[in-house]
């Protein structure tokens, strides 16, 4: 099996990320979690362009600015590695959209730790909050449980 490559935006306004809670599709391994927007490349792909069309098709948003955080790298059980693009966003036009993966909401950055989150999410979470220009983040996971975090080849 492949590697899988994904992207994964925070957009931010008023003191708030817009957050996904994942409840509506079915065999969903984010189920009732919280997430950013984001999802799997297409054939071809850039980070780029898949940040674009990803947020755009969950959320009805166009981004105009971006910047990358952050290289997130997922290994789960014997699942093959996924290497996760992190964004954020400050800077976006149109109107939020029903989502068909989940609810979309605005939820203010003191909040957003009493949400459902895996646990890796709220370690990168809290990097983006301290604004750390970039970072490469290694999640080791087994059967759903974080075991160990590796931040920038330093074990945490």
């Amino acid at each position: 099996m492949k590697s899988q490559l994904t992207t994964l935006c925070y957009i931010e306004k008023d003191f708030s990320y817009l957050m996904l809670h994942r409840i509506k599709k079915e065999n969903d391994i984010n189920h009732n979690k919280w997430i950013g927007v984001g999802g799997h490349f297409e054939h071809q792909e850039s980070p780029e362009d898949c940040l674009l069309r990803e947020v755009y098709e969950e959320t009805g948003l166009t981004l105009l600015n971006w910047n990358f955080r952050g290289l997130v790298t997922f290994i789960n059980d014997d699942d093959p590695a996924e290497y996760m693009h992190l964004y954020t966003s400050k800077e976006f036009q149109g109107n939020l959209k029903t989502c068909d993966e989940g609810v979309l909401e605005w939820i203010p950055f003191d909040k957003i730790n009493s949400l459902e989150l895996w646990e890796g999410d709220k370690i990168f979470l809290n990097l983006l909050t301290q604004n750390i220009s970039f970072f490469s983040l290694k999640l080791i996971y087994k059967s759903g449980k974080l075991l160990k975090a590796i931040l920038n080849g330093k074990e945490l």
